[in-house]
């Protein structure tokens, strides 16, 4: 019995798509339920951001630190010591708008279900292979993905640096 991985299940899920690998740096779109409009992304890094602020635009998943930051901290929206919530967001696609999204290299279901200790902790599931992983950071959500495109589009890669040998 074969179960299907491929649904969102969460408020917060995201579609990555991956177009375009040039270099390192891979390039594509992110759908999420809370808008219409295409997430363009010029790398990893790019689309990790964009997704940590729509976290924090619907307050889920929490986070269990502060976000620190080199300039002048904003002060949460606070109303006699309490947090009250900014708008709500509500939904402008439904899962199966989002589920018909593909990447030309891969597509992936990313649910952030916590973010502790500075990071993510989820679930990815990869469309086109209907698997799905845990992940325990966004580190090692990101090898994930990386993995699983390069298994699809292998590339002549570069020799990984390394000290040169020396003799003492």
């Amino acid at each position: 019995m074969n179960r299907s991985q491929i649904y969102i299940g969460t408020q917060n899920g995201v579609v990555v798509c991956i177009d375009k690998i040039t270099g390192r740096e891979m390039t594509g779109r992110f759908y999420h339920s809370y808008s219409t409009e295409t997430g363009m992304f010029s790398n990893l890094g790019h689309l990790l951001f964009q997704m940590e602020n729509l976290f924090n635009e619907l307050h889920f998943p929490y986070p269990s630190t502060n976000e620190r930051t080199f300039g002048a901290a904003q002060a949460p929206h606070t109303e006699g010591g309490r947090r009250f919530p900014e708008e709500k967001r509500e939904k402008k696609m439904n899962d199966e708008q989002l589920l018909m999204q593909h990447g030309d290299l891969g597509s992936f279901i990313i649910r952030v279900q916590h973010r502790q200790n500075s990071s993510w902790q989820g679930r990815i599931t990869w469309v086109e292979k209907n698997q799905t992983v845990y992940f325990r950071s966004v580190w090692e959500m990101m090898k994930l993905i990386e993995t699983a495109i390069e298994s699809v589009d292998p590339q002549e890669k570069e020799p990984e640096p390394c000290w040169p040998d020396s003799e003492l």
